[in-house]
């Protein structure tokens, strides 16, 4: 599976109106996890970020949050920051432009936030701006680095080591709590939390807003 680890310059310029970074000169890292609520998942996750002190965002499909929403605000009452993910996981390049919004919308009614991930990172320049302007007033999150973990072919050490090589203050990191991703992920984040906490990281959630 071909896929950037870390976000190259000229896709960010490409896509410059979304988030790929936070600012800071501080040690701080932005973990965001996709694809969730998933009830044995997503606590996982929870716990070890607990276990550090640590905040996170979630980016979570609308029906997923439906389907389990003592999960989801499980989240929401830990201090997390949550975003839109759609409400069916849709590809923004494959989607017309009014079902891919509608399904947005769809998922706002499940999520409550002005933040959206769109899934496989894969979104038109059009859409960016219609989400961008009154009708949703949203942000569009992007990343820094991907751990990799949803690819099947790599282990969870290779997602561990895809994130420490790339890490810098300020990243944005993609984990996804999904079942597709659990083997990889469960093995690397704890080790992930372990070694940036030695180091004197603190992990922090994305703001609810930007201006």
């Amino acid at each position: 599976m071909l896929f950037f680890v870390k976000s190259p310059f000229w896709l960010q310029m490409l896509y410059h109106q979304c988030i790929w970074k936070m600012p800071s000169t501080e040690k701080k890292i932005y973990l965001t996890f996709d694809d969730g609520p998933h009830p044995l998942i997503t606590n996982f996750v929870l716990d070890e970020l607990k276990q550090y002190n640590a905040s996170a965002s979630f980016f979570c499909i609308g029906d997923n949050v439906k389907k389990f929403p003592e999960t989801y605000h499980r989240i929401i009452n830990e201090g997390h920051t949550v975003g839109n993910h759609t409400f069916n996981h849709l590809n923004g390049w494959k989607t017309p432009d009014e079902k891919y919004l509608n399904n947005i919308v769809e998922a706002s009614k499940w999520i409550d936030s002005k933040l959206f991930r769109p899934p496989y990172g894969k979104i038109t320049r059009f859409q960016i701006s219609q989400l961008h302007k009154n009708r949703f007033q949203m942000k569009t999150i992007m990343w820094t680095v991907l751990s990799g973990d949803f690819d099947p072919k790599i282990t969870g050490e290779k997602c561990l080591q895809n994130c420490i090589k790339n890490t810098s203050n300020g990243s944005i990191i993609v984990f996804h709590d999904s079942e597709k991703a659990a083997e990889r992920m469960q093995y690397a984040l704890p080790k992930l939390l372990k070694h940036y906490s030695a180091l004197g990281f603190t992990f922090e959630k994305l703001p609810h807003s930007f201006q």
